[in-house]
């Protein structure tokens, strides 16, 4: 159980209005800070469903620690299991962390304190001591920033948070696989789904937004509002955070080199419209787009580490069950040598709305989700394709040395035309090529 102090009974109906009214008037209501997440906190793990419900309307920044923890998973004696790791023992790595710990969000007036080092130094030794086939990379003292912020009274528990949230594939000796495929290939993918202008114009930047979560870029009171969402979403969420905060900046990153780029990222406008717009972007992408053959795997049963055991949005599409119309797993090279991301046939049903006849079932606004752009052959395409699928033969639109050409499929504005979306919806373009 994650324990708070005790707080004085308030009337359910109360904090029911309360949650309604907008998010600064919330994080200023004592009685909602501290009465409607401690009461749920006190009956985790049992309550552990309703935590993550709550979370997701608003995750409360004085019970911020316990709230991430409840959504991490964290269960068990973690005193214990943190004094049972040996802290003081000198190792390799003690160096390289003395070196980090001076560079790490020292504007913080916790952190850079003559304790705050201390607490760093321990958390950080005992998640390199009890992962030895594990290595340290650097920035992995600012993914620990946060929960030693939040738990700083707490280090047993940061220690817990943070070997919880660690993408362990990230932390492996040889780890150039993992970075390659997630962040220099299915990001900049994801990137090319939904703002192909954009891909065309960045690239390498990406590498510390995922091995740090964003902690590497953005100053802490940033991170708490990206991470109270990231917290609820699959492995794959970070893309769409990633995508959200360029479309955010797109006009001064499409006017700027890469070196100023570079410099725009430490200034993260809107947080707040970020998420929304990161939510956004989830539910729009497909979940086959973003299959990693390295991704996280999932902890076996029975399994007394610390980690997540659910999560809000969707579950991991390289965790769900497999059927003959699911993605299969590419070679490296041949990932890299795709610019645009591949769904699986499952994917493709769904955003046709197709029934089981093949006939489009049309949403309430009529507007189809998609635009399938069928490339085969003439003659192939009249022998069977996906209903509502438009014909442009590739053979009729690049030449035989791979040259653009003009179609007349492509006359036809309304066919073709990229769709974008506002208010609600982002922009998104989405092509199907039936092989």
């Amino acid at each position: 159980m994650l324990n708070s102090k005790s707080k004085p009974r308030v009337n359910s109906n109360d904090l029911s209005s309360t949650v309604t009214l907008p998010l600064i008037i919330r994080k200023r209501d004592t009685e909602y800070q501290l009465i409607l997440f401690d009461r749920l906190l006190k009956a985790y793990p049992y309550k552990k469903n309703l935590v993550w419900k709550e979370a997701r309307l608003d995750v409360p920044p004085l019970v911020r620690g316990l709230a991430w923890a409840a959504l991490l998973g964290i269960e068990g004696d973690i005193l214990a299991k943190y004094d049972s790791i040996d802290k003081d023992t000198p190792i390799p790595t003690d160096r390289q962390i003395e070196v980090d710990i001076p560079r790490c969000h020292q504007y913080d007036e916790l952190l850079s304190s003559p304790e705050g080092h201390t607490k760093f130094r321990r958390v950080l030794k005992a998640w390199v001591v009890s992962h030895p086939d594990l290595v340290y990379w650097q920035g992995l003292d600012s993914l620990c920033a946060p929960f030693l912020y939040l738990n700083f009274n707490n280090e047993a528990l940061a220690y817990a948070c943070m070997s919880a949230f660690i993408l362990y594939n990230f932390f492996l000796k040889d780890n150039s696989h993992v970075i390659q495929e997630r962040n220099l290939t299915v990001f900049s993918q994801m990137i090319a789904f939904h703002d192909s202008e954009l891909s065309n114009h960045l690239d390498l930047y990406a590498i510390p937004w995922f091995l740090t979560m964003f902690t590497h870029v953005f100053p802490l009171h940033k991170i708490f509002h990206l991470w109270d969402t990231l917290l609820l979403g699959n492995s794959s969420f970070p893309f769409c955070i990633g995508v959200a905060i360029l479309q955010q900046l797109r006009d001064r990153l499409l006017a700027n080199g890469f070196n100023e780029c570079i410099l725009l990222f430490s200034d993260l406008p809107g947080k707040t419209r970020c998420v929304r717009e990161s939510i956004i972007l989830f539910r729009w992408t497909p979940r086959s787009a973003t299959y990693r053959q390295h991704a996280q795997l999932p902890k076996p049963a029975g399994d007394n580490g610390f980690g997540k055991t659910a999560s809000y949005f969707s579950s991991d599409y390289q965790d769900m069950p497999k059927t003959d119309l699911s993605r299969e797993p590419l070679a490296l090279c041949d990932l890299k040598a795709e610019a645009s991301p591949r769904i699986s046939a499952e994917d493709l049903i769904d955003l046709c709305e197709l029934s089981q006849a093949g006939i489009p079932k049309r949403n309430k606004s009529g507007k189809p989700k998609i635009v399938a752009v069928d490339i085969r052959s003439g003659e192939d395409f009249s022998r069977g394709h996906v209903s509502g699928s438009i014909d442009v033969p590739f053979s009729s639109v690049f030449s035989p040395d791979g040259e653009l050409l003009q179609c007349p499929a492509y006359r036809s504005p309304a066919q073709l035309q990229r769709k974008r979306y506002c208010g609600h919806q982002p922009r998104c373009e989405e092509r199907h090529h039936s092989e």
